[in-house]
């Protein structure tokens, strides 16, 4: 298990220490566990996708529809905004 040591500024130690506090309890090792989930949330935000096509991957997973069905609906809606355009 790799070991950091880090410098932070007070107000943000203190505000850390609360919330590892108030989410992990005040027992021993909350601190280290609420230190590891912020660094991995972090990597995770910033980790780039080697294509754009990986960044879209899984964002319409929750629409129940398939993509054929998106695209009739979306050329229907293109029709009604062209024809209230006439």
């Amino acid at each position: 298990m790799g070991e950091l040591k880090i410098k932070v500024a007070d107000g943000i130690e203190l505000e850390f220490r609360k919330q590892a506090m108030l989410v992990f309890g005040h027992k021993k090792g909350s601190i280290s566990v609420a230190a590891e989930q912020a660094m991995k949330n972090w990597v995770v935000l910033e980790t780039k996708p080697a294509t754009p096509i990986e960044s879209l991957r899984g964002v319409l997973k929750h629409v129940k529809k398939s993509s054929v069905e998106l695209q009739h609906e979306l050329g229907k809606m293109r029709a009604e905004r062209y024809s209230r355009r006439c």
